[in-house]
């Protein structure tokens, strides 16, 4: 076998600092690529992909091009593969291995990390907006759950060191430095899942929300006022002050100041709780738990909800249990010796 067959490609997994539910109104937020990941090994072979994966049970194998249905594949996480494969349109695919660090049913994007790190073995050398873009409309293809771009687009640009300030509407991405005097702090809590769960509901909400007041990217919270029906107020009241919130952390990230970072982060988990109902009984239990030890500025739920992991920014130390993440480059091809 020749080096050139050889592949091995990294995607790391994602923390959603804050900025939740925004993106597919075309909002705002600010995710952070992290130092755990999805990693594939193998080489490539012509007109299939054969796959493993240590982490889940089975085999996947399947002819390319693939043309069918990626929700067909079995098992389940074929489908993830499938979709890229069909949304690429390959005819050379792979026999690989995949590993990760990132759980499943974490909320800590490892479908979107699949689907970059898969598309890089499948040879796609487009800008990260275009991985970004292509990764998300197989995701929709696998699952059917209506994702906004915020995952694929920071998992496929993201620089280390830095968190990702995403404009969902115009899909442009700023780097902002992530000091280094504060710990980001990851603690799993319950698993979840987006297929099924109220997901989809929330996205035909915020669409309701629109319908009667415009975009939500757009709106203010005196317009939010002007929606009777109290659950689509709720929702949109969510979405509208995440908005600021996005704004606001930013800025406070940059002059460092962490009590007012640590008030965002508690503020936005109530809002998730209480306006978009995203939350868990076991999800708040925890968070206020972090909330009140010592040396933590703030804490809240992360990513879409259901179950899934909670984050915390906290003075260096201050907690000793939960993943301590550091800001990590974007999805990319590997050296064989890395």
């Amino acid at each position: 076998m020749s080096d050139v067959d050889e592949l091995r490609a990294h995607a790391p997994g994602r923390v959603n600092l804050i900025g939740e539910h925004t993106d597919y109104t075309g909002g705002l937020a600010f995710p952070m690529a992290i130092d755990r990941g999805t990693t594939l090994t193998g080489h490539r072979i012509d007109g299939a992909i054969r796959a493993t994966s240590s982490d889940e049970d089975g085999e996947v194998g399947f002819a390319l091009p693939f043309s069918g249905d990626p929700a067909s594949v079995e098992p389940r996480w074929g489908s993830f593969l499938a979709g890229i494969a069909r949304e690429l349109g390959v005819t050379r695919g792979f026999d690989g291995h995949l590993t990760s660090t990132i759980p499943a049913g974490a909320g800590l994007s490892s479908s979107a990390a699949l689907m970059c790190v898969v598309a890089l073995a499948l040879g796609f050398d487009g800008d990260p907006l275009e991985l970004a873009r292509a990764a998300r409309r197989a995701e929709h293809a696998a699952t059917g759950v209506p994702t906004g771009v915020m995952d694929q687009l920071c998992i496929a640009s993201a620089r280390a060191g830095h968190a990702t300030l995403i404009d969902c509407r115009s899909e442009t991405v700023e780097h902002v430095p992530v000091p280094s005097d504060i710990d980001i702090v990851v603690r799993f809590v319950t698993h979840r899942t987006l297929h099924g769960s109220a997901y989809a509901d929330r996205v035909a909400e915020c669409t309701a929300a629109e319908a009667i007041i415009g975009p939500l990217r757009d709106a203010t919270l005196d317009d939010v006022e002007r929606i009777d029906d109290q659950v689509i107020h709720r929702r949109a009241r969510h979405v509208v002050s995440e908005n600021q919130r996005v704004r606001s952390f930013a800025e406070a990230l940059e002059r460092a100041d962490y009590p007012e970072i640590g008030r965002l982060l508690d503020e936005g988990h109530a809002s998730l709780r209480d306006d978009f109902a995203t939350s868990t009984d076991v999800m708040d239990a925890e968070v206020a738990r972090l909330q009140a030890a010592d040396g933590v500025f703030g804490a809240r739920m992360t990513g879409g909800g259901f179950g899934g992991c909670l984050v915390a920014i906290t003075r260096p130390g201050a907690l000793t249990d939960g993943w301590r993440v550091k800001p990590a480059a974007g999805a990319r091809s590997l050296a064989a010796d890395e």
